[in-house]
């Protein structure tokens, strides 16, 4: 057996040094010392390389070998990917678990997905059929809720001159094609690809619709497209990872790719605990059958982080190559930038702002940049798209630190968590002071076309009314709320209202853990009509008191925990008994 072998010359923690590496090259994966520990070259000098070790590298010594591959770092693509918990190099933690306990053995090599596995395969071509980069050749069904498209790779074009169907496993031959060449191909329902580079894709498309998401903070005031790009910066405490979760069970997707990096243990336990309990509200079964778990906690090898997050990008664009709707959840992208930082400090290069590397917003760039709404390679002009959703975790809650400054360069969609809501216990504690979304004034249309036609007035209204709330605090905490004018109290009230009964969600009520864009609509509107309404009765003298104590609040108050099914005919009643309510104060008939 003629391996080709370097020489481990110094070792710093995850990073070591060998030397005869000038056949080497940048990003192959090697396998380190007789443990043979997975390693990745990020830096050639002459014959000497630099590797990350993905492993712990206590006890090695200079000396002892390092193994080619002459691959660079891939992930397997083939059904079983779904319900799949993986580390951050797609080692499956589950299958490990099972086979050598709750701990990591060094150098463990076991298939990243289940060779044994046999699914029912089914083809879509036909033999004597032309098929190019991109066509879908058969069909599997994964899960209940995801049917996986077997695609012929990107690289590959031909004939078809075989076709199977039946029971297989994923090396198995299921279409063999002859190329121009004249050249046979077996093609298997295993594609590996590596994570470093982006899979094609024929063009990239404009935002057109949102990702809804039932959160009624992020919706109405904040949408995301699908496609789109949203950070969660925000302090400990504050809800980031709630948020995702809230995210990950609702958003409008088809697939959920939860990425997991440098996180707290417990954070990542809660997470794999939660989610194969959590019922998927369109399928009625567990969410996990579409979704797909990479694990890579603060406590494993620093080096995995930063692999982790190409590898979920990875996953995820794959599945949006078969013309699925993907939402990718980063938590967080402040961990990986730390991981960027160590590496980039044992390399010895020079430090950019606060220590971080100088190539800091390219590697987030990269990162966001794979997400998007594209047309995709094959005939069936399939449309997929990726949302990737970042959270961020600036030290002490400060989005001035490089990582969230990188990444607001970036992305289009602001959620910036407040510690002061989170300390009043508002959840989701999204400042609608600092947030903002660049894609509101291309949804707006959306909105207007497809739920009611006054919808982006109503929300410029809301931000307008949520504004002027927070200048005329300004006003009662130095004068006192009796210099103000009964109009300017009722726009507080209006605001404490929007705030409290219609921004204030509760990720754990059955009910209002979700809530339908016409139910926001209907819910906001209300709202606006009493504000209007008692704005109008100001006018002509009515009692600020009668406007303030209206029975009618205690209902708008409620409106949020009324059911789906029971909401439009709620709403006719809330909103006739309002009127009758102003009605009667017009009158004088309710007694002061």
């Amino acid at each position: 057996m003629n391996e080709k072998v370097g020489i481990i010359s110094k070792v710093a923690g995850p990073l070591i040094v060998a030397k005869n590496m000038q056949d080497v090259q940048m990003y192959d994966v090697v396998r380190v010392s007789e443990k043979r520990l997975i390693g990745e070259v990020i830096e050639l000098r002459g014959d000497r390389a630099s590797i990350q070790v993905y492993e712990e590298t206590a006890g090695l010594g200079p000396g002892e070998p390092v193994y080619f591959t002459n691959e660079p770092l891939s992930v397997d693509l083939a059904p079983g990917l779904i319900s799949g918990i993986f580390d951050g190099i797609q080692r499956p933690l589950d299958v490990i678990e099972r086979q050598a306990g709750d701990r990591i053995p060094l150098g463990i090599d076991i298939p990243k997905l289940n060779y044994e596995k046999e699914w029912e395969y089914k083809s879509v071509v036909k033999v004597g059929d032309y098929v190019t980069g991109g066509d879908v050749l058969g069909e599997v069904q994964e899960t209940s809720a995801v049917l996986h498209k077997i695609m012929l790779s990107p690289k590959l074009s031909g004939k078809v001159t075989w076709i199977y169907n039946g029971t297989a496993k994923i090396t198995d031959v299921v279409c063999k094609i002859q190329n121009e060449k004249g050249e046979e191909l077996n093609i298997t329902m295993l594609q590996k690809w590596p994570v470093r580079r982006p899979r094609p894709y024929f063009e990239k498309l404009p935002p057109r619709a949102p990702m809804v998401t039932g959160q009624r903070v992020i919706d109405m005031l904040f949408p995301i497209a699908i496609g789109g790009v949203a950070a969660i910066p925000g302090p400990f405490g504050s809800g980031k990872t709630v948020v995702q979760h809230q995210l990950a069970k609702w958003a409008d997707a088809d697939i959920i790719v939860y990425v997991g990096c440098g996180e707290r243990g417990n954070e990542m336990t809660d997470v794999l605990n939660e989610f194969p309990k959590l019922k998927d509200p369109k399928t009625g079964k567990s969410l996990m059958e579409r979704t797909v778990l990479i694990a890579n906690t603060s406590n494993m090898p620093v080096a995995a982080r930063e692999a982790s997050i190409y590898t979920g990008i990875t996953i995820a664009e794959y599945y949006r190559d078969m013309g699925y709707r993907v939402a990718i959840m980063a938590d967080s992208t402040s961990r990986w930038a730390e991981a960027l930082r160590e590496m980039s400090g044992r390399l010895e290069e020079m430090p950019g702002e606060e220590g971080y590397p100088a190539y800091l917003g390219s590697r987030l760039a990269e990162f966001y940049e794979r997400a998007g709404l594209v047309k995709c390679l094959g005939k069936d002009n399939r449309i997929g798209a990726i949302s990737a959703i970042g959270a961020v975790s600036p030290p002490g809650g400060d989005t001035s630190e490089p990582v969230s400054q990188a990444t607001l360069r970036i992305v289009k969609v602001f959620w910036g968590l407040s510690s002061n809501l989170a300390y009043r216990r508002h959840f989701p504690a999204i400042d609608w002071l600092t947030s903002y979304s660049l894609y509101q004034e291309d949804l707006n249309e959306y909105f207007d076309q497809n739920i009611k036609k006054d919808w982006s007035e109503l929300v410029a209204k809301t931000i307008a009314i949520l504004q002027e709330e927070a200048n005329l605090n300004e006003i009662v905490r130095l004068v006192g709320i009796d210099s103000l004018e009964f109009k300017d109290r009722l726009t507080l009230e209006c605001a404490r209202s929007i705030r409290e009964d219609f921004l204030h969600q509760n990720a754990f009520d059955e009910v209002d853990t979700y809530t339908s864009l016409n139910k926001q609509y209907g819910i906001l509107k209300t709202i606006h009509i009493w504000y209007n309404r008692g704005q109008e009765a100001l006018l002509k003298n009515a009692s600020f008191s009668k406007i303030t104590n209206m029975k009618v609040l205690e209902y708008i108050g409620r409106m949020k925990y009324v059911h789906e099914e029971d909401f439009s005919e709620h709403l006719s009643k809330v909103q006739s008994m309002l009127e009758q309510e102003y009605q009667d104060i017009l009158r004088g008939d309710v007694d002061a």
